[in-house]
């Protein structure tokens, strides 16, 4: 019996749309990257960028739950000596949710030149509205 492996020719890429209004930021962020990386396909390849692309709307109405508005921080380095910043969640959610969700799927994927061509299949949109309608994306309902 032969195994299956794809390749970049024979890969068939949908566009789908999800909604993020009320659902936790992690499990989106896992459903997703499970989608980018292709793991919903039977002719997923772990070697191969077998993914489809994701619009993440409403991503200003993504919950965190417990207490982690408060106590979760996002961090990052500037570059510069002593330049690592951090951001409580409850701040980031206000200004820039779409920065969060991205953050938080880019985390899931492979830490290698796969995973950094699988986040550039992602859109994220704080609000309903997007300007992908000539790919005609799909409705996803992840829950």
């Amino acid at each position: 019996m032969k195994t299956y492996m794809a390749n970049a020719q024979t890969v068939e890429r949908k566009w789908y749309v999800v909604d993020a209004a009320g659902i936790p930021l992690g499990r989106l962020a896992s459903k997703v990257a499970a989608i980018l990386r292709g793991k919903n396909k039977p002719t997923f390849t772990p070697n191969v960028d077998t993914g489809d692309f994701v619009i993440v709307v409403n991503s200003d109405k993504v919950v965190l739950t417990g207490k982690k508005l408060e106590d979760k921080f996002y961090r990052y380095h500037t570059g510069y000596i002593g330049g690592l910043k951090e951001i409580a969640y409850g701040k980031l959610m206000a200004e820039r949710s779409d920065l969060a969700v991205y953050e938080a799927v880019k985390g899931m994927l492979p830490k290698n030149s796969l995973g950094r061509t699988m986040i550039k299949k992602l859109r994220v949109y704080k609000g309903a509205q997007h300007n992908h309608q000539a790919q005609k994306p799909e409705e996803l309902k992840l829950f």
